[in-house]
């Protein structure tokens, strides 16, 4: 009943929310399991401070992390400024954006979720590998990372869930603009502006929130499955 009432704009709107969330999980992992691995193994002068930076984006009102991409990659931005004078590439007003606000509001959750699979892993299995013969390579390839998965899977899903909420940091950077950058939650925004628009704000905050449950028990059944029951939210 819900999906057969959806307009053929509205599916556009889903599908826009869906690329930029997943890309921005995607770009962003890497990223994120690298810095989920330097705070879970190694200590450091300046870890707290790294620390508090990555969660950043949790406690920042989104519209100050939107202001300061707009500083960063906007056409006068010192990233903005060098992509498009060096490869033609903007991102003010595309949905590549709209990604990376999404991408950067996802870190945390990233970040955290694989740091907790990282820490539960039991160094002395690594140490036995080593004491076989195994080489650093081999035991992050064979050990580390396969005893990871649950936390990079819970990691990715949350991201998801976080990109497809996002609003604050992406109509701050890119605006709204339909077909380009107008994602589930601006496009919620949009209709509440209009009258009799209540049908299609209530389509789109159903299928956001679906969208959304269903991550977040995906992620709550993934560290579940960490053996542990650490939870990442």
């Amino acid at each position: 009943m819900l999906l057969s009432s959806i307009s053929a704009e509205e599916w556009a709107i889903i599908g826009l929310s869906l690329r930029v969330s997943l890309t921005a999980v995607f770009a962003m992992l890497p990223i994120a399991f690298a810095l989920a691995w330097l705070l879970a193994r190694y200590r450091f002068p300046g870890q707290l401070m790294l620390d508090a930076l990555v969660h950043l984006p949790l406690v920042v009102p989104p519209v100050v992390t939107g202001w300061l991409l707009l500083l960063l990659f906007g056409r006068q931005g010192v990233f903005g400024y060098w992509l498009e004078s060096w490869f033609g590439i903007s991102l003010l007003f595309r949905w590549t954006g709209a990604t990376l606000a999404a991408a950067i509001m996802a870190m945390p959750l990233m970040v955290r979720a694989i740091r907790l699979s990282i820490e539960t892993i039991d160094r002395r299995l690594e140490a036995v590998a080593q004491t076989l013969g195994a080489g650093r390579i081999r035991v992050f390839c064979t050990i580390s990372l396969p005893l990871a998965v649950p936390g990079i899977l819970a990691g990715m899903i949350l991201g998801f869930a976080r990109s497809i909420g996002e609003f604050g940091a992406t109509i701050t950077f890119v605006s709204d603009i339909p077909g380009e950058t107008r994602t589930l939650p601006i496009a919620i925004y949009s209709a509440l502006q209009l009258p009799d628009s209540e049908n299609a704000v209530l389509r789109l905050a159903l299928i956001s929130i679906a969208l959304s449950l269903g991550a977040l028990m995906a992620s709550e059944w993934l560290a579940r499955r960490m053996g542990r029951g650490d939870h990442v939210l």
